[in-house]
Parts: C-alpha cells; sequence; structure tokens
C-alpha cells in the first residue's frame, strides 16, 4: 500500500485512498479522478465533463442560501423543495388569500410573485484554490493575530472578486483551514415564486414523517430568476426579463428502478465527521440533549402565543417550519448518534492514530499541535451553556435592532476593515431582511419567545450572566416580563418605514434616539463585541491547530485504504450510488419506491394528514398516464437511494446515469440523521421526490400544462 507522508497528504486525497461510491460530498474537481468508481456504480456520462461547475451539467445547479435547486428551462425556471419556497409562500400568504394553505399556480409570468427583497439565487461561475493566498500573511502567528490575518486576506479576495458587479463571492476553508477556496457566484436578485402546491401535499405528513420512510410527500415548488433588460442582476421590477441559465436539466420521462445510478449535486451545508472525540463526546452528551429540550419549548411557546389567532400563525408559519425540523433533526442525530455508540467509535479510533502519529518521522510536532488544539477546546466548555442560549435573546424586532446599531457602528470604519456581515456588499441584503420582517413578526409572539429564553439565561451560573444583558432585561423573570412590555409598548420599530429610516442614520443619531429597542441595542452592544472578540481569538487558534489534526487523520485514513473528502461546508459537491432499499433494524425491510396508495392509508382528513380532494378525487381515478411505474402499475410518489447528503442538500436535483433529472432531494430517514457526523453505509439513505410524481401533479391534480410544455414534457 502506498505510504503517504504528513507534509504532502492533502495533495493525494485521492491517490492514496479507496474511495466508495455510497460515501462522499465529493468536490467536483475531484470527480475525474473517480471515473473509475463513477462507471462502476453506472455512470453513463464523461467524468470529466463534472470538473467545470461553469459548464452543463453542474452549471444548473444553484444554491438559493440554506437550500439547492436547479434551472430545468432555458427561461430561468428553477426547481426547489416546498420547505425551501416556504418563506416565500408564507410571505405572500394571508388569512384570506392563504397560499400555505391552498397553494399557487402562476398561470401566465406577469401573475407570479416576488419572493421578497431578500430571496437570492446564488449560480457558481468560479471555484479556484487560493490557499498561499490567504495563509502568507498568518504564517508565524497566533490567536487573534492569525485570525485578524486570514480574515484581511478573505477581504481583500473577495473585494477583488466583486470589483464586477452583479457577483457575490466567498473564501471557504477546507480541511480544517488547510486549503481555503474562492467561489464567484452570480447573484440573482429577482426571484418570482410560479407554482407551489398546497402545504397538504408539498408537506404530507409534517413532522410525523419528517426524516422517516415511507414518505408520500411532494415536497417541490418552482420559482423562475429574472434579471435587467440588459442580462445583468438586478432588484425586482416588472421590466425584468427571465434569466438565461448557463445550462438546464433535462426531466427525465423513464421509470425508476431497484439498483439504478443516482447522482445527486447539491450543496451541502456543514459535516463534522472529521472532528475530534472529545468534540462527538461534547455534541452527543450536552449539546444535542440542550438543543433538543431548547426548540422544543421554543415551539411549544410560539404555538401557545398564536393559538386562535390565523394571522400571528401565518406570520410564524415558516419560523415554525422552521423549528420543527431543526428539532426533528437534532433529536435524530442524537438517537442516531447514540445507536451507533460514536463517542466510544471515535474515541478508540483517535486514540488508535495518535498511536500511530507518534511512531511517524515528523509526529512529535503534530502531537504537540494536537494537545494544543485539545486544550483551546476543553476551553470552550466554560461558556457553553450561555453560547448556547445568546442567539435566541436577539429575536425578529429585537434582533433587527442589534443589527441596525451594528451596522451604524461599522459603516464608521473604511470597508475592508467592517466585519463580515456589515461591509458595503452587505447592505442590500440587510435591507431585504428588514423589509420581511413586517410579515414574520408579531410583538406579543417575540415577547414570549423572549421570557421563554431569558428564564434560561437567568439560570445560568453567575459567572456566564453579562452585565449588559441584565441591565435590559433584568436580573430575574418578574422583572424581565416588566421590562419586555415597556420595551415593546415604547418601540416604533414595528413600521417598516421606521425601520428603513433608522438602517440609515448613522452611530450619533442612533445614539441619540429614544426608541426603547434602539436603545437597549446600543446597550446590549459591549458585550456583543466583547463575546466576538473572545470568539475570533479562539477560531484564531482553532484555525492555526486543526490543520495538523487534519493532515494526521487524513494520513492516516489513507494508511488504512479509507475514502477522504473533505468535509461539507456550503460549497457545491456530488454524491453518487444507487436507488436502494433499507432494512434498518431485525425483520424490517422497506423497499425503495412509494406510491399514491399509502397517501390514501395514510389519509384522515386532519393534519397532517389531509390530503386535498383534487388529490384524492385524482388517485380514485387512477389516470396516471405516461407518469404510472411499468412496474408498480400505479403512480409513485417519493424513492429512497443510498445518496450521501445533508442538510443544505434539499432541494437538490438527483440524476439519472444520463444526467436527467429523477428527483428532487427532501429528506433523510430517521436512522441517517446522525450522518452530518458519522457515516454508517448500513443505515444512511436519502429520500427524494419522484419527478414522475411532480409531472402527475402538474398534469391531472393542479394543472400547470404552460409548465409542461415550458419543460418540453407530455401534457398526459
Amino acid at each position: 500500500m502506498r505510504r503517504c507522508h504528513l507534509s504532502a497528504v492533502l495533495g493525494l486525497l485521492l491517490a492514496c485512498s479507496g474511495a466508495r461510491a455510497d460515501e462522499g460530498m465529493w468536490l467536483p474537481a475531484q470527480l475525474p479522478q473517480l471515473a473509475a468508481q463513477l462507471k462502476a456504480a453506472g455512470f453513463k456520462g464523461d467524468p470529466a465533463q463534472l470538473n467545470d461547475v461553469t459548464r452543463p451539467p453542474l452549471a444548473a445547479v444553484v444554491s438559493l442560501g440554506g437550500c439547492t435547486a436547479s434551472f430545468v428551462s432555458p427561461q430561468g425556471l428553477i426547481v426547489t423543495n416546498h420547505h425551501c419556497a416556504m418563506g416565500a409562500i408564507q410571505l405572500n400568504s394571508t388569512p384570506e388569500r392563504n397560499l400555505i394553505r391552498d397553494g399557487f399556480i402562476a398561470a401566465q409570468r406577469s401573475e407570479e410573485l416576488s419572493a421578497g427583497p431578500a430571496a437570492r439565487v446564488w449560480v457558481t461561475v468560479g471555484f479556484d484554490k487560493v490557499t498561499d493566498r490567504i495563509l502568507a500573511g498568518a504564517r508565524g502567528k497566533t490567536g487573534r493575530a492569525y485570525y485578524d490575518a486570514v480574515d484581511a486576506a478573505r477581504k481583500a479576495a473577495v473585494a477583488a472578486c466583486e470589483a464586477e458587479p452583479g457577483y457575490r463571492c466567498s473564501v471557504v476553508e477546507m480541511y480544517g483551514g488547510a486549503d481555503f477556496y474562492l467561489i464567484k457566484q452570480l447573484e440573482l436578485q429577482d426571484i418570482r415564486l410560479v407554482y407551489a402546491p398546497p402545504e397538504s401535499i408539498g408537506n404530507y405528513g409534517d413532522e410525523i414523517d419528517n426524516f422517516m420512510w415511507p414518505r408520500h410527500s411532494g415536497d417541490f415548488a418552482f420559482y423562475r430568476a429574472y434579471v435587467g433588460k440588459d442580462g445583468k442582476p438586478a432588484p425586482f421590477s416588472k421590466d425584468n426579463v427571465p434569466y438565461q441559465p448557463p445550462a438546464h436539466f433535462t426531466v427525465s420521462t423513464a421509470p425508476v428502478q431497484v439498483g439504478d445510478f443516482a447522482m445527486v449535486a447539491g450543496y451541502p451545508g456543514v459535516t463534522f465527521r472529521h472532528r475530534t472525540a472529545s468534540e462527538f463526546a461534547n455534541q452527543i452528551d450536552w449539546l444535542l440533549p440542550n438543543r433538543v429540550a431548547l426548540l422544543d419549548g421554543l415551539i411549544r411557546t410560539i404555538d401557545a402565543a398564536t393559538a386562535g389567532d390565523p394571522d400571528k400563525q401565518v406570520r410564524y408559519a415558516s419560523t415554525v417550519a422552521s423549528l420543527k425540523n431543526n428539532l426533528k433533526r437534532a433529536q435524530g442525530e442524537l438517537d442516531g448518534l447514540r445507536r451507533s455508540d460514536a463517542v466510544r467509535v471515535r474515541r478508540e479510533d483517535e486514540t488508535a492514530m495518535l498511536a500511530w502519529l507518534a511512531k511517524q518521522p515528523d509526529g512529535r510536532r503534530a502531537l504537540a499541535e494536537i494537545r494544543a488544539l485539545q486544550a483551546q477546546l476543553d476551553a470552550q466548555q466554560a461558556s457553553r451553556e450561555r453560547d448556547l442560549i445568546l442567539p435566541f435573546l436577539r429575536p425578529g424586532l429585537l434582533g433587527a435592532a442589534v443589527q441596525i446599531q451594528r451596522l451604524a457602528l461599522e459603516r464608521g470604519k473604511p470597508d475592508a476593515l467592517r466585519e463580515t456581515g456589515y461591509q458595503q456588499r452587505d447592505e442590500a441584503l440587510i435591507e431585504g431582511g428588514l423589509k420581511q420582517l413586517q410579515r414574520r413578526y408579531d410583538p406579543e409572539v417575540e415577547k414570549a419567545t423572549l421570557r421563554f429564553a431569558l428564564k434560561r439565561y437567568f439560570a445560568l451560573p453567575p459567572a456566564q450572566r453579562l452585565p449588559e444583558f441584565d441591565a435590559v432585561f433584568g436580573r430575574d423573570e418578574a422583572e424581565a416580563a416588566q421590562r419586555l412590555d415597556a420595551l415593546y409598548a415604547g418601540t416604533r420599530l414595528g413600521d417598516t418605514a421606521t425601520r428603513l429610516a433608522a438602517l440609515r442614520q448613522d452611530a450619533a443619531q442612533l445614539a441619540a434616539s429614544d426608541d426603547p429597542l434602539l436603545r437597549a441595542a446600543l446597550t446590549l452592544q459591549p458585550a456583543l463585541l466583547r463575546l466576538e472578540a473572545e470568539s475570533k481569538q479562539r477560531a484564531g487558534e482553532l484555525l492555526r491547530l486543526r490543520p495538523a489534526y487534519m493532515r494526521a487523520l487524513i494520513a492516516y485514513r489513507q494508511s488504512q485504504g479509507r475514502a477522504v473528502y473533505p468535509d461539507a461546508n456550503g460549497t457545491l459537491r456530488v454524491s453518487f450510488g444507487k436507488v436502494s432499499p433499507l432494512s434498518p433494524r431485525d425483520g424490517i425491510d422497506y423497499r425503495p419506491l412509494t406510491t399514491v396508495a399509502g397517501i390514501v392509508e395514510k389519509h384522515t382528513g386532519v393534519a397532517p394528514f389531509d390530503a386535498p380532494k383534487p388529490l384524492l378525487d385524482a388517485i380514485a381515478r387512477g389516470d396516471f398516464g405516461s407518469t404510472a411505474d411499468p412496474v408498480l402499475k400505479t403512480q409513485t410518489v417519493d424513492f429512497m437511494t443510498n445518496l450521501d447528503t445533508t442538510g443544505g442538500n434539499s432541494g437538490s436535483p438527483v440524476l439519472d446515469a444520463e444526467g436527467r433529472l429523477i428527483g428532487l432531494n427532501f429528506d433523510s430517514n430517521w436512522e441517517a440523521v446522525s450522518a452530518s457526523w458519522m457515516y454508517d453505509p448500513r443505515y444512511k439513505r436519502a429520500i427524494h421526490v419522484d419527478m414522475r410524481y411532480l409531472r402527475w401533479l402538474l398534469a391531472k391534480v393542479y394543472p400547470a400544462p404552460h409548465l409542461l410544455q415550458e419543460m418540453q414534457l407530455p401534457a398526459q
């Protein structure tokens, strides 16, 4: 077996490893080196064509920021998940015109609805390695100095990249900070809702079925991207024209069968498979149990605060849906990692790795850096309770006040020295978010969520309390209730025009404001800045030291002949495998395809199993036309593969051996939710909407023949 020296290991990731077809979220640049594995899995295309994200087929895959989508026509038509479009659906809903409940179809382009001023579609046009450029000024430095050097280099690279208007750039780290890549994306700003089925189709089963198999959800929706008449990105305008993408997928009309090749391309969020044993233990023994309790309590709080009020329920529908998804994911991750005995497995693996490392010629220095890394991780534990709860003390309107005050502070600096997220490039997105807040906020509900979060804050050990937070909220629950009533009774930020006016004021003007929320945000700001400084010091050390752990881990994996790939980080990745059944427990065998019969079997007439009458009638008629499965003799709904996915892959296109679109990824099975930390091929499955179900709904149930025609699909 080929030996991999620690200092050269990052350049030999594939040469030294035996890659599995069903494991790994691969960078496109790595795929030509996986040609043999792709061909063995059944791929019929040219793996070399997967190398370039700016050309077909991968140029058709786009990011929504937290979700993935793909172009399916030359006229900017985009398909993604219903739950990824939920924000736009909710934004355009009222109790009288409830698009969440009733769905939406734009019969013509003039009827398409803006997804909101903050909605974006990002088309990747560049993906370049810039490690030497980013680390040049950081070498020899430690802590905050290391962080600042990397941060300055990142900002400089981004500023140069964004010199051409219409683009959004970012610098991302790979392998714990051993490598850096510059990502350049076209930023499309005029995004419109085209089609969304009723929630009783798009989210059939809701949280009961979430992360479960068998599934029967039609989790899809359509957007369209628009640009100015000059073809360049522009804000919403009736004069804009559909964007013409560099590539779009052809929707397959062929059947999907067990054992078929499948490939997913998307923007998975974050995985942690290469973290230390102590980080695994903290995640399983402390963080996940506490996150579950926190999210569950917050959902209950919002449900109680919105009960009996349709307007409040609509305003918080997207928020609650996201919280429920995160809750179930956290619980599933906890159960899965415990089931896999992940703490023991990871600790034993790390112990063996360190023993192996001690025998390597250059192992002594690496071990010293790994010990220093562990000391930093241990130090984080001292404030973990506070760090978990503080983000929940800045919801909605209060969060907007904090953001307005911080932006005013940052505007007093040269743009290159502003904090990331508050540079000139960020101001349009900030303004868009402040505008959208109007449809996602209610003062009584927000106060209820703050009272819930403050109860946990007041229970913190005294050393973790912050004087500025005590000054704003008081020192106990009774005092906090009075303070919150006064804050929200006196503020004028609930009015959109007032918020936007405050956004344009400088720090001195805001400091003179008598608005209680703006004054509260100003009081909180020193504490937030202090915590941020502490975080940057720690982040700098972790960024400096983690590469030593990663180089050792990669070399050790390669010595075992095991697969090596970078953890997911929101960049474009490709995974490949097959349509696969699942046997999660003794005596239980799941086939990988579900049909409309399951919709009828689950239907109770009560949410979340309240299939709409047009759907039930169409199923009863049995008129499935060209979308019927030739083997099952009925209409399929969802299917399952062994593709390696995680959060952020929602909406990702699932492709067949010839690169045609056969499904939309929307979930994982319960047994595989823990795959963000530990991959287990026995259990890891991904769940997808069958494009045949989408086609049938558009043809027979909630008809949109114009969309079928645009995608060059049969009308029946």
